[in-house]
């Protein structure tokens, strides 16, 4: 079942065209990743799925992308709803400078919920989701700041789980952490997709291999590849693709 649909989508940074006729679908409860080489446009791409890219002046976008039919670019669409519909998770963890506790619930605090237990509650039930709980369990009013970078990256999905959004986006989120931490975080992947929509931009294709179930490569702002994961990287139907894949290119 489609979660999001992306329909030839054209993405302009003034003059420059950073995205080129793109399409993709973005199925629910699975994990897409996105590969290719540096400046293809893949961060443009996932940025454009929850609106981030309104942000930055002098962009202009074209074409339509449907979270569950709805054209999230139409006229009128509010973005808040969007985004908290359509979470992200940095390249490096940005854990507020505040503690463990006040972390994970600051957006339900902005959203107007202050209810004590209510509060403790959905602490506790996204702390263990991100599968931090029993690391942070007896220190929630620590520093989100003390704690090691794979536990602020766990931080900052527990985060963005609190809210309930139904689509997460995750920009590199292993690229500031070492191998043994990536491993912790492409479990917790594997383990939220049962609850959640997945797309990841990556420049590791192993890790694309790993955790995806659909992958697409980007090549100069064009998608110029998309299928099941496994078909794309043991029989790509793409020259380019095969290319980049066996380190031809890129």
């Amino acid at each position: 079942m489609l979660k999001m649909d992306i329909q030839k989508v054209d993405l302009f940074y003034g003059e420059f065209q950073a995205l080129k006729g793109v399409s993709m679908p973005i199925q629910a409860n699975k994990i897409t990743a996105l590969i290719g080489p540096s400046g293809c446009g893949k961060s443009t791409l996932l940025r454009c799925l929850n609106r981030m890219n309104d942000l930055i002046p002098n962009v202009r976008i074209q074409g339509t992308i449907l979270l569950d039919n709805f054209n999230i670019y139409e006229p009128g669409a509010r973005v808040e709803d969007i985004r908290k519909r359509v979470g992200m998770v940095f390249q490096r963890p940005n854990p507020f400078p505040m503690s463990v506790f006040d972390n994970v619930v600051y957006g339900l605090r902005v959203a107007g919920n202050f209810n004590k237990s209510f509060l403790a509650e959905k602490a506790e039930k996204s702390l263990k989701a991100a599968w931090l709980w029993d690391n942070v369990k007896d220190r929630l009013r620590d520093s989100a700041l003390d704690l090691p970078l794979d536990q602020q990256q766990r931080l900052c999905i527990a985060r963005l789980i609190a809210v309930e959004p139904e689509v997460i986006l995750m920009d590199e989120p292993c690229s500031a952490l070492d191998p043994i931490a990536t491993a912790k975080i492409e479990e917790l992947m594997n383990e939220l997709r049962a609850s959640y929509t997945i797309v990841i931009v990556t420049h590791n294709m192993h890790q694309a291999a790993r955790v995806s179930d659909f992958t697409g490569y980007m090549l100069l702002g064009e998608m110029v590849e998309f299928g099941v994961t496994s078909e794309v990287f043991i029989t790509p139907k793409d020259k380019r693709t095969q290319d980049y894949i066996s380190g031809k290119y890129g």
